[in-house]
């Protein structure tokens, strides 16, 4: 296997156990016939941490970026290589976007099939949606949008403060634990008004399976709120690597 075509399937590996279990958790605890139904706001930022953990521990040979956000935040830091090998270029730019939003799609549609009937048995269109994509609490699109901007920017820019020698290779680059206390505490303080994405892939990808996927009474995928969190990370991303460059010190 060479090695963008090994950068491709360890993304997408990655991204789908990210999205299987950060989607499970949240259908766990909103669900109503789920057994953590009620659990709450926390251990969603809990389980989303550890989905983090264990998407980073199996990607490392991407650098485990799992999220278009982090991928431009990259290059937008003046990065050279992605991991040793891979020089950052669009090509590799769109395999890791390629990769990380087919494996979004496949964790998504794996935790439909997991929590199938009890979507079906679930009363509320509302919490069905909730389980594959954000939503605001008090809709206001530059509010909400502000929000993901900020939320992301504090992620991406995080990421890259761990780089050594220039070299910021992605989530791995930290380490899985570091990244998933990093998102939990993201979530604990800033996911309030958005339930923050803060990742483009995370959000679409599962919205497009809730769209797809026979669920009873499922009720409208949002389209009209569905640009706020791929624009949000998106400028977030870019403004944490363009901030980098000036605010995080090089050492050489």
């Amino acid at each position: 296997m060479d090695t963008l075509t090994g950068v491709f399937v360890s993304e997408i590996v990655g991204t789908a156990i990210l999205i299987l279990l950060g989607c499970g958790v949240v259908a766990n605890v909103v669900l109503a016939k789920a057994k953590g139904h009620a659990g709450g706001f926390l251990l969603i930022n809990i389980g989303w941490g550890i989905a983090v953990f264990a998407g980073v521990i199996v990607a490392y040979r991407s650098g485990a970026h799992l999220n278009p956000a982090v991928t431009l935040g990259i290059v937008s830091s003046g990065a050279t290589e992605f991991v040793p090998g891979v020089p950052v270029n669009l090509l590799t730019i769109a395999t890791y976007v390629g990769a990380q939003m087919l494996g979004a799609i496949v964790g998504a549609f794996l935790a439909w099939v997991v929590y199938r009937q009890h979507f079906d048995a679930e009363p509320e269109a509302g919490s069905k949606l909730a389980v594959f994509s954000t939503g605001p609490a008090i809709r206001s699109y530059g509010t909400n949008l502000a929000t993901e901007v900020i939320a992301t920017f504090v992620l991406v820019f995080v990421v890259l403060g761990f780089g050594r020698n220039g070299d910021a290779s992605g989530l791995a680059a930290l380490g899985a634990l570091p990244v998933a206390l990093l998102v939990i505490g993201i979530g604990a303080s800033l996911g309030g008004p958005t339930g923050y994405a803060i990742n483009p892939a995370r959000d679409l990808g599962p919205r497009i399976v809730h769209a797809l996927v026979p669920i009873k009474g499922k009720g409208s995928s949002d389209w009209a709120y569905s640009w706020v969190p791929i624009v949000g990370p998106i400028l977030g991303g870019c403004l944490a690597g363009w901030a980098s460059t000036i605010l995080l010190p090089i050492i050489n």
